[in-house]
C-alpha cells in the first residue's frame, strides 16, 4: 500500500474457530512493493521514489477459549524503504491487536453447514513511530476499535465467507503545530476518518487445509485526496480493492505444524500504492486439553 502493510491474523476474518483449550501460534512473514500509485484518483509513478517496499513479521495467533470464543492476537515488526531518493528508510513494532470471535450461531443440514460470527477487537501502538512520514511510515499510530460480522457457508469441503466490518480510528497528534489539508489547522491533532471493509472468500477446505480467492475492499469514511505532488497524509481517504489467494497446509509427520501463504494484487484505489504483496507463515496448535486429559488420565490409572 501507499503507507504501510496492516498486519492481521487470518482468523480475525475467516469462518474458522480453534477447538477449546487448543492454542495456534506462529508467525507470518510479508513483502509488499509498488512503484506506481493513486494521485486522488489519478494513477502515476514518481521517479524520487522508485520502488517503495515494505517487510514485515508478525507473531500472530489464536486460542480456544471454548469452541464458540476465540482470542486472537497480532504483534508486527515492519521495515519500508524507497529505492530511489532522499527519504530515509523507517522499522520498527507497529500495532498490537487483540480481537474476541464469537461464534454467534451455527446450523448443519445433511452435509451442508451455516454459520455466522462477531468479531470485536482493538489495535493500539507499542511504540512512537513517526506517522506524519508517509509514505515510509510503518503506521498512522491511531487506537482503533473494530467490528466485524462473519457469514460463512459450507457445502462439504467447498465454502463461501462473506465479512463486512466497521474500524473506529481515534485522532492522532504529529510533531507539527500547523499542517494543510483542505483548510489551514493550527494544531498538532489529527482528526482521522474511520474505516468500513468487507470481503467475499470462496475457497476450498479440509480439516487443517484449505484455499482460496479473496476479494477485499477498504473505504475510508471521510478524509481527502493528495495534493498534485505532495506527499500523503496520515488522514488522507485511502480506499482500495485487492484480488488474491491464500492458502494453508499442514505438513505431513508434523505433529500440527502448518505452512500459510498467498499473494494479493491492488486492483483499484485511491491514494494508494498499487501494491503487489506476497507471505508465507509457519503456524503450530498445541492441544491442551488432550494434554490435561492424558495427565487425568494417567495419574487415574496410577
Amino acid at each position: 500500500m501507499l503507507i504501510f502493510q496492516n498486519i492481521q491474523a487470518q482468523t480475525e476474518q475467516d469462518g474458522i474457530m480453534m477447538a477449546n483449550q487448543n492454542w495456534c501460534t506462529g508467525f507470518v512473514y510479508n513483502y509488499s512493493s509498488w512503484n506506481n500509485y493513486w494521485e486522488g484518483t489519478f494513477k502515476r509513478n514518481n521517479a524520487n521514489l522508485g520502488t517503495v517496499s515494505t517487510q514485515s513479521v508478525a507473531f500472530m495467533g489464536a486460542y480456544g477459549i471454548t469452541g464458540k470464543l476465540n482470542v486472537l492476537y497480532s504483534l508486527p515488526y515492519l521495515h519500508t524503504h524507497a529505492s530511489a531518493g532522499t527519504l530515509h528508510d523507517m522499522e520498527g513494532l507497529q500495532d498490537a491487536g487483540l480481537w474476541l470471535k464469537w461464534q454467534v450461531w451455527q446450523k448443519k443440514i445433511q452435509k451442508q453447514k451455516y454459520a455466522v460470527y462477531v468479531t470485536g477487537g482493538y489495535s493500539f501502538p507499542t511504540t512512537n513511530y513517526q506517522a506524519d512520514f508517509l509514505p515510509l511510515a510503518i503506521g498512522l499510530r491511531s487506537k482503533t476499535a473494530s467490528i466485524r460480522l462473519i457469514m460463512d457457508y459450507q457445502k462439504k469441503n467447498v465454502f463461501v465467507t462473506a465479512t463486512a466490518a466497521y474500524a473506529n480510528r481515534q485522532n492522532i497528534y504529529i510533531d507539527r503545530f500547523a499542517y494543510y489539508t483542505t483548510e489551514m489547522h493550527y494544531t498538532n491533532e489529527v482528526s482521522m476518518p474511520d474505516v468500513m471493509n468487507a470481503a467475499l472468500r470462496l475457497g476450498y477446505r479440509k480439516k487443517e487445509d484449505f484455499a482460496e480467492i479473496a476479494i477485499v475492499n477498504n473505504t475510508t469514511l471521510g478524509g481527502f485526496d493528495m495534493r498534485k505532488n505532495d506527499m500523503p497524509f496520515p488522514s488522507n481517504k485511502m480506499n482500495f480493492t485487492t484480488v488474491g489467494i491464500d492458502g494453508k497446509y499442514a505438513i505431513p509427520h508434523f505433529y500440527r505444524i502448518s505452512i500459510t501463504g498467498g499473494i494479493s494484487y491492488v486492483v483499484t484505489g485511491r491514494n494508494v500504492g498499487q501494491a503487489t504483496t506476497a507471505s508465507i507463515g509457519i503456524f503450530k496448535v498445541f492441544d491442551f486439553a488432550s494434554a490435561r486429559q492424558k495427565q487425568i488420565n494417567h495419574q487415574t490409572n496410577n
